[in-house]
């Protein structure tokens, strides 16, 4: 799926789309809970680049428990980063934000980041080596030992193991009450629009784009997590 489409998709589902959402919140929160472990050690006054940030869930977790925090939030549907935009407006926290819509070969070059924010994003890189560029984009903007956090949904497509995860996780959307023509969308997207790869290799692609070795630390269902140092020896 090209960019500008996928952008589109994005644009239409801004207005419902935490609604849409809610009931699978008890995932998000989960990461949401670790993320703030393995972001805690970075300074108080911590610069946090938010790449796809979509309606802002994730910004919005760290700016609570992180006051003194500011935040990049870089989105190309400005239907999200309209979401977002008031989400912080409505929460405080809008004077600590800068909002980008665009991606991040757009973003105005400034004060390095000492950590980042990446969820289900990367995934819609089909080609590994745009995506390994798409990482690496990312680690030019963090300092030298910046943290990411990345998130993407994982799997070997191949093995009977993602045949049951599908389907226990297309059974969990249900059961949280998504439509069922976002179901079939969903089914679909997942056969063509997203690229699903073992755990293993989504690593590999992080780390071939300026990191140091990725630790997974979260996984439910197909949703994975890593995080990485951007490596010191990248140049930005």
């Amino acid at each position: 799926m090209r960019s500008e489409e996928l952008k589109a998709i994005f644009d239409r589902q801004a207005p419902g789309y935490d609604k849409q959402w809610a009931r699978m919140a008890p995932i998000r929160d989960g990461l949401h809970f670790v993320l703030e472990s393995i972001l805690a050690g970075l300074p108080a006054d911590a610069r946090i680049l938010c790449v796809g940030v979509g309606t802002g869930a994730e910004l919005a977790h760290l700016a609570r428990t992180f006051p003194r925090w500011r935040f990049t939030a870089v989105d190309p549907s400005g239907a999200m980063l309209d979401v977002c935009r008031q989400r912080a407006e409505a929460e405080g926290y809008i004077s600590r934000c800068y909002f980008h819509q665009g991606y991040l070969d757009s973003l105005p070059t400034g004060d390095m980041h000492d950590g980042g924010t990446c969820f289900l994003v990367s995934q819609f890189f089909l080609v590994k080596e745009a995506r390994s560029e798409f990482f690496r984009a990312i680690a030019n903007r963090l300092r030298p030992g910046g943290v990411l956090a990345s998130a993407d949904l994982a799997s070997d497509v191949s093995s009977n193991d993602y045949d049951a995860l599908l389907r226990a996780w297309l059974s969990m959307m249900m059961s949280a009450g998504v439509q069922p023509e976002v179901l079939d969308r969903t089914r679909a997207a997942y056969a063509k629009d997203v690229a699903i790869l073992p755990s293993a290799i989504v690593a590999s692609i992080i780390q071939a784009g300026g990191f140091e070795s990725p630790v997974q630390f979260f996984q439910a269902g197909l949703m994975h997590a890593w995080f990485a140092k951007r490596s010191p020896s990248e140049a930005a």
